[in-house]
């Protein structure tokens, strides 16, 4: 058959089909004689024979050329789910970065009520004057690793700045919000850094609520604008947008 060039195609099993065709006319013809129908079928079970060790040696390099496949795909999958990890999240501390952070806060709006906290370290940039950078790391992570132990489940934490933290809470009015956000508090204030045992650290919060369906950048900026209000007023502090309420280093709501 030719191509679309009009060359022929070459047939690749020209010479068994030549075969094939000599032992068919072996059989039909009653005239030849045995020896001659012996050498047609002997013909024809080489040719088999070696045909049937060329589709072995090819299952056997298809089978081997699909496992490889899967390993690649595999690894293809391994690395998607790796970069996609690391777009949304923070390569320091494995938190959520900004952007995923913004995206997840989109996602529970529409489900229901959504408080926020943010938080910032007070004085990390003395931190990282005194002691360099890498214990400035030292402390973010410790940090981080803080507030997971004592978040409520469900709760996603986020870095969004240099020592800048928010904290979804999804489900929680401003007054539970406030009462966890005292609890991370507490819980980084609460006792030395392993990383700078010889250096207190605290942190400032800013806690907001929004209802259903509301924008999450105003309930951002009304925790930020918290925040600040919580560093002004001493640091080591939460204080709650709306009615602006806080709770000082002690615990009480003021």
């Amino acid at each position: 058959m030719p191509d679309t060039h009009g060359t022929p195609t070459p047939d690749l099993f020209e010479q068994e089909a030549a075969a094939l065709e000599r032992a068919l006319r072996a059989r039909d013809d009653p005239a030849l004689g045995l020896a001659d129908c012996r050498a047609a079928l002997a013909e024809l079970v080489t040719h088999f024979e070696r045909l049937m060790r060329d589709s072995r040696r090819l299952i056997r390099r298809s089978d081997r050329e699909e496992r490889e496949l899967n390993l690649l795909n595999d690894e293809l999958q391994r690395l998607a789910a790796q970069l996609e990890y690391k777009a949304r999240h923070d390569s320091l501390t494995g938190a959520l970065n900004r952007g995923a952070v913004f995206e997840a806060a989109a996602r529970l709006l529409p489900l229901g009520g959504l408080a926020l906290v943010v938080l910032d370290i007070d004085f990390f940039k003395s931190i990282n004057d005194a002691f360099g950078h890498p214990a400035g790391d030292l402390v973010i992570c410790e940090v981080v690793q803080r507030l997971r132990q004592v978040v409520p489940e469900g709760a996603a934490i986020g870095r969004v700045g240099g020592e800048e933290f928010s904290i979804l809470l999804p489900g929680l009015d401003l007054q539970a919000a406030l009462m966890q956000a005292e609890r991370m508090r507490s819980a980084i204030a609460g006792r030395p850094f392993d990383g700078l045992p010889q250096r207190r650290v605290t942190a400032s919060f800013g806690v907001s609520c929004t209802a259903r369906g509301g924008a999450f950048g105003d309930a951002y900026a009304r925790a930020d604008e918290a925040l600040f209000q919580a560093k002004r007023s001493g640091r080591n502090k939460v204080c709650a947008a709306v009615c602006h309420a806080s709770l000082d280093a002690a615990g009480t709501l003021a």
